[in-house]
């Protein structure tokens, strides 16, 4: 379970390096559209029990509660490459009482050049019901201490896109 310390500074981005594979590519080597949300949900499942020490399943067992996707928003940019390796971040951009926005980019193993930004809109809800809650507890205290404040609702993808790509190019 999360235990937040508000002594520690919490990382806001997760980050991953994988290699794109064979059976994950079209006939043209590209990674399948599809695939993007594989490689990007499995990277955020792997890193955040190591970067936070959390489990999200403990959180969905202790509060009988988890988010579901409402809304995706993908912008492909660059094509990832079969055998080639990338970094896939991720992190909540933004959330309120119910709702979380996480963003996850890809990039080449270099970190220079971007391919991929997507923008996944989750609700908060009862696993009994279905229905909307809020959130509470140490789910509260993971948002509060890992979560962005991008104004999601003035900020549209494709600007975020621009601003993700003139930071890779700074370096």
């Amino acid at each position: 379970m999360f235990d937040y310390d508000p002594e520690k500074h919490y990382p806001t981005e997760t980050e991953s390096r994988v290699v794109i594979r064979f059976q994950d590519c079209d006939p043209l080597q590209h990674l399948n559209n599809a695939k993007y949300f594989d490689y990007f949900f499995n990277a955020r499942e792997d890193q955040v029990p190591k970067l936070y020490g959390l489990e999200i399943i403990d959180l969905i067992k202790t509060y009988k509660a988890a988010w579901v996707v409402y809304n995706h928003n993908i912008s492909y940019v660059k094509p990832a490459m079969v055998g080639e390796w990338v970094r896939i971040m991720s992190r909540i951009l933004w959330h309120n009482h119910n709702t979380i926005v996480v963003e996850y980019y890809m990039t080449d193993d270099s970190k220079t050049q971007l391919k991929t930004v997507l923008w996944s809109t989750m609700r908060y809800v009862t696993l009994a019901e279905g229905k909307s809650t809020d959130h509470s507890g140490a789910v509260q205290d993971f948002l509060k201490a890992t979560s962005g404040n991008l104004n999601v609702a003035e900020t549209e993808i494709k600007d975020r896109v621009k601003v993700l790509a003139a930071e890779l190019k700074k370096g």
